[in-house]
């Protein structure tokens, strides 16, 4: 039986603790559920969200949804042949109606929780 050097120990720790610092950040990623959930986030009658908690991953969270939903708004505005605003609006009104109790909503300027 080989005795494994302390050399080839070291190496494989080394490699090992890169790969965990490298997969680490995508298993702990915020996703909307969790940020929802967590009071870090909320709906607005704009139909975006917007942070109730800033910090920098959850306003990159806040940049990257709003900028999905604004293509989403686009595409449903030029085919319906309406105003991005309009769909915008009602988009939030639906986001509203829909969020779960325990989340936030802001209503007249101010984070309520529903």
């Amino acid at each position: 039986m080989e005795i494994i050097s302390k050399k080839r120990i070291l190496s494989v720790t080394v490699v090992l603790f890169f790969a965990l610092t490298i997969t680490c950040p995508l298993v702990f990623a915020l996703d909307l559920q969790t940020a929802k959930q967590q009071g870090l986030v909320g709906e607005t009658i704009s139909g975006y969200l917007k942070p109730v908690k800033p910090t920098p991953e959850v306003e990159k969270l806040v940049r990257d949804i709003n900028s999905k939903r604004k293509e989403q708004y686009l595409k449903i505005a030029n085919r319906r042949g309406v105003n991005l605003s309009a769909v915008e609006q009602m988009a939030g009104e639906k986001a509203i109606a829909k969020t779960p109790p325990g989340q936030y909503v802001k209503i007249n300027g101010k984070w309520v929780k529903k």
